[in-house]
Parts: structure tokens; C-alpha cells; sequence
């Protein structure tokens, strides 16, 4: 063998022992402390279940090239243990891959376990079993929920230790979160005895996990000790940890906002998320996570709110697809490196502030050691420019709402609005094989529910999530009613009073039969598990002439869960016995008909640009691509037509409602996301239940293409 051979395979030997050696995670109030060294870190938050395992390694290499030192991400429970002590952790969910991923691009990783999660997930990531278990009350301190927290939480923390995840093992992750914001809805529990136990008691469950790194609580100013206790928002430069010894965190850097059915397209410009940034380091700050840097996907059922869009594209700096949302990426990109010159100086200094008034002030770091300088110079007025004057290190211009980073207080290496990056749009191009679709079409079956023929029965109105726990979006309510005089009862009304989301009303002979459908759980605020949907309770009335009403309230209902349809597995691929489709190529196919499943085959698009499936003309539903769920769809759904112009002032506070909206008057969300490895090289199947009644005429498959303006 060589002497050159002998070399690599030292210097390999050494490499893999770097690779496993452990680092010390610590820290004091200016700097995360890894391996003796005195960090800021910057990091993005990206959900593994929201892209697809084949997209990973792409979103991480471009949030490593956006200046990025780590990944956070949450712990999605509900994915996880679908089924009580019943475990997932394939496809994209194999979280411990996602990591493993992170840890080969040579970034860190912040796991934050939750196990709640908000995160416009459905129900708050928490499974519905959760709900039916007698006795629990969620989040507080309650022995039953407590129980479940613990077993989840010690099966996520042992699978990342037999992994070596933890910094402490030689891994990736640097910082481990226990609960989520709960410090925003713990007064609504009005028992401040059992909050601050429960409290106290996660964070003594999460010490004794001894994963070896720091454990930090977002939103809670009471977060005992050791948690660090970190801040969320649009803006945390105000924000003091509960501990003058604890490093200042921004866990949830707000960069743009999720999207509702409904709503119009919300935008956060890259100057006001530049300048929260530069803020939040300038008072201090040693750690900004951008909430979301990439958001993805709301696959499947998976969205909460309820009515939030399958898209949660976030108006993150990597939009829905992964592709670069520029000039935010850009800006942003040169942000860090700007802050990057200084961060020894930062980290090991003392500081000075001079205030000039109206609003401007500059802060001057020095290090101890060397006496080098860096400055923050900024300007909070949100209409008025300033000219400072500096004295031996010179005279700035700092537009108004703006934040001027100086390397050695003498040199301007950046200012928050001044934008040099170019401007990118996505071109969506059709393509000539997914055009003209040919479409069978299948009705969904209701001829059992319109009978009145369910699974079982109760004298009263039930909630829904009590009898489907999510299974499915629908629950039929059936019930018959006697009518002894129709000259009363002819023409009469069907009241009904419902918690949501859609109602559909049938009536047969003397039978009513309701379809109640939902549209994501909700997933935030004090007792948002505990929010009744479905006609719970209702009253239903039927009202006939002069008013004179009967209560249908207390019937004899009868219930099933879910579509006879999804029983059947139509959007799977598999030939189903019984079931037969008609061919619209023989056949001309209904439109505008409600509970109707549509097929159509297509070809791949062409290139390896990311694939969406346009779906204009429809109404409301769910769509399957060669079996995937790519998620709800309703671009009936139109927002309102005002609050948009063609101009947008970053200026001032960011209010996500009321300022830079786009899309008015259009559909929420009309471009759905298939993600390549869904498709196969030749022939692919599309399959849509359309619950309002839609004309698939205009449907078609489109490539997301990056142009610039």
C-alpha cells in the first residue's frame, strides 16, 4: 500500500472522530457558547412533513447558502402516533433522516419537541385520541395528559440519542424546546396554581431527559430555571429574558404570515424583516430563527385554523416550492454576513448607546480584549430620513424604518432598505400533455344517508370530532320526522345551527339528512381542543307556516363517518372490486355537481422544474396524485376585492391584515403543489372528490419556472 493511501485513510480516521466527538453546548447572556467558541446564530425554521424527503437536501444546502448556522424544526405528534402507542416515523416523517441531512450540510439543528405545536397544524400536532380519553384536560396539570406528554416526548429524545443527535453525542442539535407558547394562553386557565405547576413540572420532565444541551420555553416570561425563555413575533427587540444571565433568543422571527381561505395573499417585505432583524441584534439579540424560511405544504389533512390553505408558503425567503422568494432571500442572505463581520465583537463587549432623537440611536460594541468596534446606527421613525452625524467615523444617511450596520463603526457595510437584489416572480408554463384532460367520473354514493341508514344511533346532537376523531372530514346526521298536516309542513324551512365548517341539507320522505364537513381543527388558543364542531348540540328546527316550529333537536339521529367513496379507496390506484367509473370519452362527464370523484390520467411534465396541478373552475374538495393526498382544495373561495394597492410601504409596525396584501378578489389558493417524486415517468393518475359541484374543464398541469422583474 502507498504512503498515500496510508494518508487518507488517517486523515479519514481523524475526520470521522471529529464527526463523533461531542460539543459542549452553554452559554451566558452574550453568546451561545459551542465548544468554547461565542456564537450568534441564525437559523430557519423547515418542517419535515410539509416537503417531501427528495426536496431535504436542496431546501437545507439553500438555507445553508442563505447564510444560514442551523435548522428548526418542530416534532409533528399527530403524525407520529396516529394511533395510541402506535408509531410512524416513515417517508417524511423519518425525522431522524431530516437531522442526519442537516448534520451532513454541516449545520445545527434546534428541536423543539413541543409536544404542542400550533403551527396552523391540525388540532396543534396534538392526535385525537388524545381528546377521548377520559379525564384528560390537555396542557395543564393534569396526571392523564401529563402521562401521554412524558411517553412522547422520552420516545422522540431516545430515538434522536440512539441516533446521536445531540450535540452532546457529537449531533447536530444545539437547543431542545419543551411546550410551545404557553405563557400566551395560561392566564385563560384562571387557575394560576395548576399552570405554574405544570410548568414547573415540564421543566423538570425535560432536565431529566439529560440530553446535555440548554432547553428554552418560547413565550413564557415565567419559565423556571434552567429554561431559557425566548420571545416570537414580528419584533423582539424590547424583549428581556426572566434571567440576566440568559442568552436574548427570537425563536420565531415572523417573516411573512399563513393564508386562510378566503383571505388575501399576505407579504412581508424584505426591508421590515431586515430591519426587525438588525433591531433584535442591535439591542442585543444572540439568536434570530426565521419562522417560516420555508414552509411547504399542507398535505393531506393536515392544515388546522380551522379554513387555513394548503399552501403555507409563508411568503418565506424559500417559497412553497423551494425555489428562492428573491429579493427576501438575497437581502436577508447579505443581512447575516453583514452581521457575521462582527460577531466576536459582539459577543465578548461592552456597549454604548447614543440617542439622537426622533427616534434614532446607535449602539457601539467593542471588544474587551482587542478594541475593535461595531455599530448599529437606526432610525424607528416611520416616515422621517435622518442624517447622523458621527463625528471621526463619518456622516450617514439612514432612511426612515431602518437599521445601518457599520464593520468598525466607520464603514457602512449595510442598511435594512437598501435593496440590491433582484426581483424574482414564478412563470407558471402549461404543458401540452396535461392539457384537455380526459375525465371519468363517478357519483359519490348517498343512497344509503338519504335513507337514513347509519352506523349507529343517539337520541341528541353529537360533536363531530367525538365520533370520526379526524378520520374524515364528514359526518353525516340523519333522523326521520312525522308530519301529521302538510298543508303546515309544505314548503316549510330546515333550520339549523352548526359550529362548522360547511353544512350540506337533503330531505327524502320524511327523512333529513345533513352532511357536516370540516375543514382543519383548530390548533390555537385556551381551549381550542374543546371547540365543538359539527351541528353539536344544534338546535335543528323545521319551521313551517305562520312559524309554527318543531325541535328536531332530541330525534332518534343516526350517524356514519366519512364518504362511502373514501371507504372504497377511490383516489387509490388499485383496481377496488364494484367499482366503475364512467369514461367522459363516451359519456359526457356532469359539471357543477356536487359529490362527484373525478379520474384523469396525464403525462409527467417535462424537466425537473417543480410541477403544480391548476385547479380553476372547481369548487371545493380534496385532490390525489397517483394515490398522495395533495391536500384540500377550494378555489371557489374568493377574498375580498379591497385592501390591496400596487404600491407597499415597508414603513412602520407590520400588520399582516392590514398592509402589502395581494390577490384581491381572486381565489385564495387556484395552483396546488405535486411534488415530483410523486409523479412516475409515464402514465399518472389524478382524482378529485368535488363536494360543491366544479367543472374540471379547465383543469390542467402547469411547471414553476423563476423569472425576474
Amino acid at each position: 500500500m502507498s504512503s498515500y493511501s496510508w494518508i487518507g485513510i488517517l486523515l479519514l480516521g481523524l475526520a470521522l472522530l471529529r464527526s463523533c466527538s461531542s460539543a459542549e453546548v452553554t452559554y451566558d447572556s452574550n453568546a451561545l457558547i459551542i465548544n468554547g467558541q461565542r456564537r450568534i446564530i441564525f437559523s430557519s425554521a423547515v418542517h419535515y412533513p410539509r416537503s417531501t424527503v427528495e426536496m431535504w437536501p436542496d431546501i437545507i444546502q439553500k438555507a445553508k447558502d442563505g447564510g444560514l448556522d442551523a435548522i428548526e424544526t418542530y416534532i409533528f405528534w399527530d403524525r407520529h402516533e396516529p394511533v395510541r402507542r402506535a408509531y410512524d416515523f416513515s417517508g417524511n416523517l423519518d425525522f431522524i433522516k431530516f437531522l442526519k441531512l442537516i448534520q451532513d450540510a454541516g449545520l445545527f439543528v434546534i428541536l423543539r419537541i413541543g409536544p404542542y405545536v400550533c403551527a396552523e397544524w391540525n388540532y396543534g400536532g396534538f392526535p385525537l385520541w388524545l381528546h377521548n380519553i377520559p379525564g384528560i384536560v390537555l396542557r395543564t396539570d393534569n396526571p392523564i395528559y401529563k402521562n401521554e406528554m412524558q411517553v412522547i416526548t422520552t420516545k422522540i429524545v431516545n430515538m434522536a440519542k440512539e441516533a446521536k443527535l445531540f450535540a452532546s453525542q457529537g449531533g447536530p442539535i444545539i437547543l431542545a424546546q419543551i411546550e410551545n407558547e404557553y405563557g400566551n394562553v395560561m392566564g385563560d386557565f384562571k387557575d394560576p396554581v395548576k399552570t405554574s405547576a405544570y410548568i414547573k413540572w415540564c421543566a423538570q420532565m425535560a432536565v431529566a431527559q439529560n440530553i446535555g444541551v440548554p432547553w428554552i420555553m418560547c413565550q413564557q416570561s415565567d419559565a423556571p430555571q434552567p429554561m431559557i425563555n425566548t420571545c416570537n413575533g414580528h419584533y423582539c427587540d424590547q424583549f428581556k429574558p426572566n434571567n440576566p444571565k440568559s442568552p436574548k433568543m427570537f425563536t420565531e422571527n415572523w417573516i411573512g404570515r399563513f393564508q386562510k381561505w378566503g383571505e388575501k395573499a399576505p407579504h412581508r417585505t424584505p426591508e421590515d424583516s431586515a430591519f426587525s432583524v438588525a433591531r433584535f441584534f442591535q439591542t442585543g439579540g444572540i439568536l434570530n430563527n426565521y419562522y417560516m424560511y420555508h414552509g411547504g405544504t399542507n398535505f393531506g389533512r393536515t392544515s388546522g385554523g380551522p379554513y387555513i390553505t394548503t399552501s403555507y408558503d409563508y411568503d418565506a425567503p424559500l417559497d412553497e416550492y423551494g425555489n428562492l422568494n428573491q429579493p427576501k432571500w438575497g437581502h436577508l442572505k447579505q443581512l447575516h454576513a453583514a452581521i457575521k463581520l462582527g460577531e466576536k465583537i459582539l459577543t465578548n463587549e461592552t456597549r454604548i448607546d447614543k440617542d439622537f432623537g426622533n427616534g434614532v440611536w446607535s449602539k457601539t460594541y467593542t471588544n474587551n480584549a482587542t478594541g475593535e468596534r461595531f455599530c448599529f446606527l437606526s432610525n424607528s421613525d416611520a416616515n422621517k430620513d435622518a442624517n447622523v452625524e458621527l463625528m471621526q467615523d463619518g456622516k450617514y444617511f439612514v432612511p426612515a424604518w431602518s437599521v445601518t450596520i457599520l464593520d468598525g463603526c466607520n464603514k457602512e457595510v449595510f442598511n435594512t432598505a437598501k435593496v440590491n437584489t433582484q426581483t424574482s416572480i414564478l412563470v407558471k408554463k402549461s404543458d401540452d400533455g396535461t392539457t384537455n384532460l380526459n375525465w371519468s367520473w363517478k357519483p359519490e354514493p348517498i343512497k344509503d344517508t338519504l335513507k337514513g341508514e347509519g352506523k349507529f344511533k343517539a337520541p341528541r346532537l353529537l360533536e363531530q370530532k367525538d365520533l370520526t376523531l379526524d378520520a374524515s372530514d364528514y359526518l353525516w346526521y340523519m333522523t326521520t320526522v312525522a308530519i301529521n298536516d302538510t298543508t303546515i309542513w309544505n314548503n316549510a324551512t330546515l333550520r339549523v345551527g352548526t359550529m362548522g365548517h360547511t353544512l350540506h341539507g337533503y330531505n327524502g320522505t320524511n327523512v333529513i339528512t345533513l352532511l357536516s364537513a370540516t375543514v382543519g381543527l383548530a390548533n390555537y388558543g385556551y381551549g381550542f381542543d374543546m371547540k365543538k364542531t359539527g351541528i353539536a348540540g344544534g338546535p335543528v328546527q323545521l319551521v313551517g307556516k305562520n312559524n309554527e316550529t318543531i325541535d328536531l333537536s332530541n330525534n332518534l339521529w343516526s350517524y356514519k363517518v366519512g364518504l362511502n367513496g373514501e371507504k372504497k379507496r377511490l383516489y387509490d390506484l388499485q383496481p377496488r372490486i364494484g367499482v366503475s367509473w364512467v369514461n367522459g370519452a363516451s359519456k359526457t362527464y356532469p359539471v357543477e355537481r356536487p359529490m362527484t370523484w373525478y379520474k384523469a390520467d396525464f403525462n409527467s411534465p417535462f424537466g425537473t422544474n417543480p410541477v403544480v396541478v391548476d385547479m380553476q373552475g372547481m369548487g371545493k374538495g380534496h385532490a390525489w396524485v397517483n394515490g398522495h393526498s395533495i391536500g384540500r382544495y377550494w378555489p371557489s373561495f374568493i377574498s375580498s376585492a379591497d385592501g390591496c394597492s400596487d404600491t407597499c410601504d415597508y414603513r412602520g409596525d407590520y400588520k399582516p391584515e392590514k398592509k402589502c396584501s395581494t390577490n384581491c378578489g381572486e381565489t385564495s389558493q387556484r395552483w396546488y403543489h405535486v411534488p415530483r417524486s410523486y409523479l412516475n415517468n409515464e402514465k399518472n393518475t389524478l382524482i378529485l372528490f368535488e363536494e360543491i359541484g366544479g367543472n374540471p374543464t379547465n383543469v390542467s398541469f402547469q411547471t414553476i419556472t423563476t423569472g425576474t422583474v
